[in-house]
Protein backbone atom coordinates (compact mmCIF):
# COMPACT_ATOMS: atom_id res chain seq x y z
CA UNK A 1 0.00 0.00 0.00
CA UNK A 2 0.97 3.64 -0.40
CA UNK A 3 0.69 5.51 2.89
CA UNK A 4 0.19 9.27 3.07
CA UNK A 5 -0.01 11.14 6.37
CA UNK A 6 -1.33 14.65 6.83
CA UNK A 7 -0.61 17.29 9.50
CA UNK A 8 -4.26 17.33 10.59
CA UNK A 9 -7.70 16.07 9.60
CA UNK A 10 -8.70 19.28 7.84
CA UNK A 11 -5.72 19.01 5.50
CA UNK A 12 -6.51 15.34 4.93
CA UNK A 13 -10.11 16.03 3.93
CA UNK A 14 -9.18 18.90 1.62
CA UNK A 15 -6.29 17.05 0.01
CA UNK A 16 -8.20 13.84 -0.57
CA UNK A 17 -11.27 15.65 -1.93
CA UNK A 18 -9.04 17.43 -4.44
CA UNK A 19 -7.40 14.14 -5.46
CA UNK A 20 -10.77 12.45 -5.97
CA UNK A 21 -12.10 15.36 -8.02
CA UNK A 22 -9.02 15.33 -10.26
CA UNK A 23 -9.35 11.59 -10.88
CA UNK A 24 -13.06 11.86 -11.62
CA UNK A 25 -12.35 14.66 -14.07
CA UNK A 26 -9.68 12.56 -15.80
CA UNK A 27 -12.06 9.62 -16.07
CA UNK A 28 -14.76 11.80 -17.60
CA UNK A 29 -12.28 13.21 -20.11
CA UNK A 30 -10.92 9.78 -21.05
CA UNK A 31 -14.00 7.57 -20.79
CA UNK A 32 -16.90 10.00 -21.06
CA UNK A 33 -18.15 8.84 -17.65
CA UNK A 34 -17.01 8.14 -14.11
CA UNK A 35 -18.18 6.04 -11.19
CA UNK A 36 -17.44 7.14 -7.63
CA UNK A 37 -17.94 4.56 -4.88
CA UNK A 38 -18.05 5.87 -1.32
CA UNK A 39 -18.51 4.62 2.24
CA UNK A 40 -21.11 5.63 4.77
CA UNK A 41 -20.32 6.73 8.30
CA UNK A 42 -19.42 10.14 9.66
CA UNK A 43 -15.68 10.23 8.88
CA UNK A 44 -15.92 11.03 5.12
CA UNK A 45 -18.63 13.67 5.63
CA UNK A 46 -16.26 16.66 5.25
CA UNK A 47 -14.94 15.19 1.98
CA UNK A 48 -18.51 14.91 0.70
CA UNK A 49 -19.19 18.53 1.64
CA UNK A 50 -16.15 19.70 -0.32
CA UNK A 51 -16.86 17.50 -3.35
CA UNK A 52 -20.48 18.62 -3.56
CA UNK A 53 -19.36 22.15 -4.43
CA UNK A 54 -16.55 21.26 -6.86
CA UNK A 55 -16.98 22.34 -10.47
CA UNK A 56 -17.21 19.03 -12.30
CA UNK A 57 -19.54 17.58 -14.94
CA UNK A 58 -21.49 15.70 -12.30
CA UNK A 59 -24.12 14.67 -14.86
CA UNK A 60 -21.55 12.14 -16.10
CA UNK A 61 -20.81 10.74 -12.63
CA UNK A 62 -22.54 7.73 -11.06
CA UNK A 63 -22.33 7.54 -7.27
CA UNK A 64 -22.44 4.13 -5.61
CA UNK A 65 -22.08 3.13 -1.98
CA UNK A 66 -19.49 0.50 -1.01
CA UNK A 67 -22.13 -1.14 1.17
CA UNK A 68 -25.46 -0.45 2.80
CA UNK A 69 -27.37 -1.46 5.89
CA UNK A 70 -30.61 -3.19 4.94
CA UNK A 71 -32.78 -0.37 6.24
CA UNK A 72 -35.01 2.10 4.38
CA UNK A 73 -33.75 5.57 3.60
CA UNK A 74 -36.01 6.98 6.31
CA UNK A 75 -33.78 5.29 8.91
CA UNK A 76 -31.01 7.33 10.53
CA UNK A 77 -28.82 4.25 9.99
CA UNK A 78 -29.14 4.53 6.20
CA UNK A 79 -25.91 5.28 4.33
CA UNK A 80 -28.00 6.36 1.34
CA UNK A 81 -29.66 9.00 3.49
CA UNK A 82 -26.23 10.25 4.54
CA UNK A 83 -24.80 10.68 1.05
CA UNK A 84 -27.96 12.41 -0.16
CA UNK A 85 -27.53 14.92 2.67
CA UNK A 86 -23.75 15.43 2.44
CA UNK A 87 -22.69 14.61 -1.16
CA UNK A 88 -25.61 14.75 -3.59
CA UNK A 89 -26.32 18.43 -3.13
CA UNK A 90 -25.17 21.66 -4.76
CA UNK A 91 -23.30 20.95 -7.98
CA UNK A 92 -23.12 17.23 -7.20
CA UNK A 93 -26.93 16.98 -7.19
CA UNK A 94 -26.61 16.33 -10.93
CA UNK A 95 -24.86 12.99 -10.31
CA UNK A 96 -26.73 9.70 -10.66
CA UNK A 97 -27.23 7.69 -7.48
CA UNK A 98 -27.02 3.94 -8.12
CA UNK A 99 -29.27 2.22 -5.53
CA UNK A 100 -27.93 -0.27 -3.03
CA UNK A 101 -31.26 -0.79 -1.30
CA UNK A 102 -34.74 -1.75 -2.45
CA UNK A 103 -37.80 -2.32 -0.34
CA UNK A 104 -37.87 -5.96 0.75
CA UNK A 105 -37.67 -7.87 4.01
CA UNK A 106 -34.34 -9.53 3.14
CA UNK A 107 -31.45 -8.33 0.97
CA UNK A 108 -31.43 -11.72 -0.79
CA UNK A 109 -34.80 -10.83 -2.34
CA UNK A 110 -33.35 -7.88 -4.28
CA UNK A 111 -29.78 -8.98 -4.96
CA UNK A 112 -30.15 -9.72 -8.69
CA UNK A 113 -32.14 -6.54 -9.35
CA UNK A 114 -29.64 -4.29 -7.59
CA UNK A 115 -26.62 -5.99 -9.22
CA UNK A 116 -28.20 -5.49 -12.64
CA UNK A 117 -28.41 -1.75 -11.94
CA UNK A 118 -24.76 -1.58 -10.87
CA UNK A 119 -23.19 -3.56 -13.73
CA UNK A 120 -23.33 -0.77 -16.39
CA UNK A 121 -21.37 1.53 -14.05
CA UNK A 122 -18.42 -0.82 -13.56
CA UNK A 123 -15.50 -0.74 -13.27
CA UNK A 124 -15.40 1.84 -10.50
CA UNK A 125 -13.34 4.87 -11.48
CA UNK A 126 -12.57 6.19 -7.99
CA UNK A 127 -13.10 4.10 -4.87
CA UNK A 128 -13.11 5.67 -1.42
CA UNK A 129 -13.16 3.18 1.46
CA UNK A 130 -13.13 3.41 5.21
CA UNK A 131 -11.87 0.79 7.64
CA UNK A 132 -12.97 -0.27 11.11
CA UNK A 133 -10.61 -1.02 13.97
CA UNK A 134 -11.47 -4.69 13.35
CA UNK A 135 -9.96 -4.28 9.85
CA UNK A 136 -13.26 -4.61 7.99
CA UNK A 137 -13.92 -2.52 4.91
CA UNK A 138 -17.22 -2.08 3.08
CA UNK A 139 -19.24 -4.84 4.80
CA UNK A 140 -16.46 -7.41 4.56
CA UNK A 141 -16.34 -8.20 8.28
CA UNK A 142 -14.06 -10.76 9.90
CA UNK A 143 -16.25 -13.73 10.79
CA UNK A 144 -19.12 -12.67 8.49
CA UNK A 145 -21.34 -15.44 7.19
CA UNK A 146 -20.40 -15.07 3.50
CA UNK A 147 -16.97 -13.51 3.78
CA UNK A 148 -15.17 -16.37 2.02
CA UNK A 149 -17.52 -16.09 -0.94
CA UNK A 150 -17.17 -12.30 -1.08
CA UNK A 151 -13.36 -12.54 -1.13
CA UNK A 152 -13.20 -15.15 -3.89
CA UNK A 153 -12.05 -14.14 -7.36
CA UNK A 154 -15.34 -15.28 -8.92
CA UNK A 155 -17.59 -13.52 -6.41
CA UNK A 156 -20.71 -11.83 -7.80
CA UNK A 157 -21.03 -8.05 -7.84
CA UNK A 158 -23.08 -7.94 -4.64
CA UNK A 159 -23.55 -10.16 -1.62
CA UNK A 160 -25.75 -10.04 1.44
CA UNK A 161 -23.66 -10.09 4.59
CA UNK A 162 -24.40 -10.79 8.22
CA UNK A 163 -21.92 -10.42 11.06
CA UNK A 164 -22.17 -9.90 14.78
CA UNK A 165 -20.36 -6.57 14.49
CA UNK A 166 -22.55 -5.37 11.62
CA UNK A 167 -25.84 -4.97 13.45
CA UNK A 168 -28.43 -5.10 10.69
CA UNK A 169 -28.07 -7.37 7.65
CA UNK A 170 -25.90 -5.65 5.06
CA UNK A 171 -25.36 -5.64 1.32
CA UNK A 172 -21.83 -5.15 0.04
CA UNK A 173 -19.77 -4.91 -3.10
CA UNK A 174 -17.53 -7.95 -3.37
CA UNK A 175 -13.74 -7.91 -3.19
CA UNK A 176 -13.22 -8.38 -6.97
CA UNK A 177 -15.41 -5.36 -7.74
CA UNK A 178 -13.50 -3.28 -5.20
CA UNK A 179 -10.12 -4.46 -6.51
CA UNK A 180 -11.04 -3.57 -10.10
CA UNK A 181 -11.33 0.14 -9.29
CA UNK A 182 -8.99 2.38 -11.25
CA UNK A 183 -8.05 4.42 -8.16
CA UNK A 184 -8.48 3.26 -4.56
CA UNK A 185 -8.26 5.45 -1.48
CA UNK A 186 -8.65 4.31 2.13
CA UNK A 187 -9.49 7.01 4.66
CA UNK A 188 -8.53 6.45 8.31
CA UNK A 189 -7.91 8.64 11.34
CA UNK A 190 -6.37 8.09 14.76
CA UNK A 191 -3.60 5.94 16.18
CA UNK A 192 -5.78 2.84 16.62
CA UNK A 193 -6.68 2.58 12.95
CA UNK A 194 -3.13 3.31 11.80
CA UNK A 195 -1.92 0.40 13.93
CA UNK A 196 -4.74 -1.78 12.56
CA UNK A 197 -3.97 -1.15 8.90
CA UNK A 198 -0.27 -1.76 9.46
CA UNK A 199 -1.13 -5.05 11.19
CA UNK A 200 -3.46 -6.02 8.32
CA UNK A 201 -0.51 -6.38 5.94
CA UNK A 202 0.78 -9.29 8.05
CA UNK A 203 -2.51 -11.12 8.64
CA UNK A 204 -4.58 -13.54 6.54
CA UNK A 205 -7.26 -11.75 4.55
CA UNK A 206 -10.00 -13.62 6.41
CA UNK A 207 -8.83 -11.99 9.64
CA UNK A 208 -8.16 -8.60 8.03
CA UNK A 209 -10.52 -8.23 5.04
CA UNK A 210 -9.14 -4.77 4.19
CA UNK A 211 -6.05 -6.60 2.99
CA UNK A 212 -8.05 -7.65 -0.09
CA UNK A 213 -7.72 -4.10 -1.46
CA UNK A 214 -4.44 -2.90 0.09
CA UNK A 215 -2.03 -3.79 -2.70
CA UNK A 216 -2.96 -0.94 -5.04
CA UNK A 217 -4.55 1.39 -2.50
CA UNK A 218 -3.41 4.73 -1.15
CA UNK A 219 -4.07 5.05 2.57
CA UNK A 220 -4.74 8.60 3.78
CA UNK A 221 -4.20 9.14 7.51
CA UNK A 222 -4.20 11.92 10.08
CA UNK A 223 -4.17 11.76 13.85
Amino acid sequence: MNFESYPDREMLMMGLADRIASQLRASINNEGRATLSVPGGSTPGPIFDILSDIDLDWSKVAVLLNDERWVPETSERSNTRLIRARLLKGRAAAATLVPLYAEAERPEDKMAELAEGIAPHLPISVLLLGMGADMHTASLFPGADRLKEALSNDAPILLPMRAEAAGEPRITLSAPVLRDAMYTHILITGAEKRAAIEAAERLPVEQAPVRAVLKDATVHWAE
